[in-house]
């Protein structure tokens, strides 16, 4: 991996909550959250006296190099929000100006809290499909924007191996969203849910009330039977 390949991106602790549904029951649990990436969800829920960790490749470069690359790429993301805005609903976020201070604003609460982050554990250099923890180490993990969100880039058996390994360490998944970056369901979806069911993994779509990326309404739960 590459830092210079990287689109930091980074989502809110609020966002979080409304993509995966989280109550308050839920922010009790230990959550393991792959792929987060610079979202702001550990240091928010971690300031709240919460058990959290996150996972994403990118956690092995240094804060610093981390902030130039936020700073290199911002304006390029931007642009091509601004291109592709009529893919979103802009309900709540008003403008891709509001997106953007969103964004960097939980970029900046990431970086503020990533050095000591890692020097608790709470943020781990890994990815899908092999994650550095037992069995069950977690109550509840969260994929955002990744799995059956790049399903040009990641076919049907890697996000089989994906699911199989979080439903491996922890007891319930929730996957957010479920549509390509085209803005249609993925077509990876049925298939791994099919093969999950028959692994005794039981599958579920449940709706959410985060709305931003057209036809992102669902969010896939996965448990162990």
């Amino acid at each position: 991996m590459e830092l210079d390949h990287v689109v930091p991106w980074g989502r809110s602790f609020e966002e979080y909550q409304r993509m995966f549904n989280l109550a308050p029951a839920d922010l009790d649990k230990r959550i393991l959250g792959c792929g987060d990436g610079s979202a702001s969800f550990n240091a928010t829920l971690t300031a709240r006296g919460c058990r959290v960790v996150s996972c994403d490749p990118v956690y092995r470069f240094s804060p610093e190099a981390i902030r130039r690359r936020v700073d290199a790429v911002y304006p390029e993301i931007m642009a091509k929000v601004w291109a592709n805005a009529s893919n979103y609903l802009w309900d709540e976020l008003g403008t891709v100006e509001q997106l953007g201070e969103v964004r960097m604003a939980a970029m900046t609460d990431f970086l503020a809290d990533f050095t000591e982050g890692c020097e608790q554990g709470r943020y781990c250099d890994a990815a899908l499909p092999d994650l550095p923890f037992e069995d069950a180490a977690f109550d509840l993990a969260l994929c955002s924007h990744y799995l059956f969100l790049y399903s040009d880039h990641l076919d049907e058996e890697g996000h089989l191996q994906g699911m199989r390994e979080l439903c491996r360490v922890a007891k319930e998944v929730r996957v957010f969203p479920l549509v390509a970056l085209d803005g249609h369901h993925s077509r990876h979806l049925d298939a791994v849910m099919a093969a999950l069911a028959d692994e005794g993994i039981r599958t579920s779509l449940e709706p959410v009330d985060y709305r931003f990326q057209k036809g992102a309404t669902e969010m896939l739960v996965a448990t162990r039977a």
